[in-house]
């Protein structure tokens, strides 16, 4: 993996130093999603100390000095905050841009109020490396022994958003998501109603298992979802957000999830992905459990069954209390 330098001059020192930390590589983001939905897509950076905007294609390094606490990335279809010292996120929104795959109804639509990475007292200070084709960015900022990686996609749906960390002692990050205001965790009953179900998926079966999604209630498209690879999800505090949810026999069984927040701890080498639209609701296979030598996930490619969500949410799939 590259790591990021101080200056230029610098890049093949700190490239032999970080070495030693045996980082594995970066799991490129992918997504099923129509290229329509991204069409016209393309990210600028704002917010730096010189005031100059990040807008062409290629490879930029913004050095430390002219990184200030946070900057702005934002696209035709989604933008988002950057806190420059975790390269946590702040406010990420789809715009609500015209376009043939919207899903929120041309409006626009807050998400995620914050994603943050708890780095154990480890703080990103090397220069900020930034990674510009069309409508694909990517964000890379290390510290001492540490190294953040966002890559985003300026598309309306799909797989759009990702966050990886890295770190020298092979520990376990913890991600905080909240979701934005209007926005809720619920457990799709239209996967409960065909749980257990075996569905093709490309030249194979997968089985059909519970699943986890956001929605609002304002927006009949609008449906997303963490997708974790080699991270798992840290179970609120006992006694709290306990929801009885009705399965397809009858029976209830208790997901422990609030509706607002959700936190993982993530392996070093591991991610945490946002998927947006149609994508969120196809029954697939999980990520692979892979820190090193990892291969993208293969694309779909519309063969695989959609299960969808119903709109609105009822009630009793809504997962409560917003907080522990």
């Amino acid at each position: 993996m590259h790591v990021i330098a101080h200056t230029l001059k610098s890049v093949a020192a700190v490239l032999l130093a970080f070495a030693t930390l045996a980082l594995p590589p970066f799991v490129p983001l992918v997504s099923a999603a129509a290229s329509a939905g991204c069409e016209g897509g393309g990210f600028v950076i704002t917010g730096l100390n010189d005031g100059r905007p990040i807008n062409t294609d290629g490879d930029t390094i913004i050095p430390a000095s002219n990184v200030g606490a946070r900057f702005l990335v934002a696209g035709k279809y989604v933008a988002f905050t950057v806190v420059a010292a975790s390269l946590g996120v702040e406010n990420w929104t789809l715009t609500g841009a015209p376009n043939p795959l919207d899903i929120t109804g041309n409006r626009r639509t807050a998400v995620f109020a914050s994603k943050t990475p708890d780095h154990r007292g480890l703080t990103l200070t090397g220069d900020v490396l930034v990674e510009r084709s069309q409508g694909d960015i990517v964000i890379e900022r290390s510290g001492n022994g540490v190294d953040m990686k966002i890559q985003a996609k300026d598309c309306a749906n799909g797989g759009v958003f990702q966050m990886e960390v890295e770190r020298g002692d092979g520990g376990i990050t913890r991600f905080t998501h909240i979701l934005a205001e209007d926005v809720f965790y619920f457990d799709n009953p239209n996967f409960r109603a065909a749980e257990g179900d075996v569905v093709p998926f490309k030249d194979t079966t997968v089985t059909v298992t519970a699943r986890i999604n956001f929605a609002n209630g304002f927006s009949a498209k609008f449906v997303g979802r963490d997708s974790p690879q080699v991270a798992q999800r840290v179970l609120p505090p006992a006694l709290s957000c306990v929801n009885q949810i009705r399965k397809r026999d009858g029976s209830t069984v208790i997901v422990r999830h609030c509706g607002r927040i959700s936190q993982w701890d993530v392996s070093s080498g591991g991610r945490m992905g946002q998927v947006m639209g149609e994508d969120a609701t196809e029954v697939a296979p999980p990520a692979t459990n892979c820190v090193t030598n990892c291969q993208a996930q293969n694309r779909v490619r519309g063969r695989s069954v959609v299960l969808g969500f119903p709109f609105p949410v009822p009630d009793t799939s809504r997962l409560t209390p917003p907080f522990p």
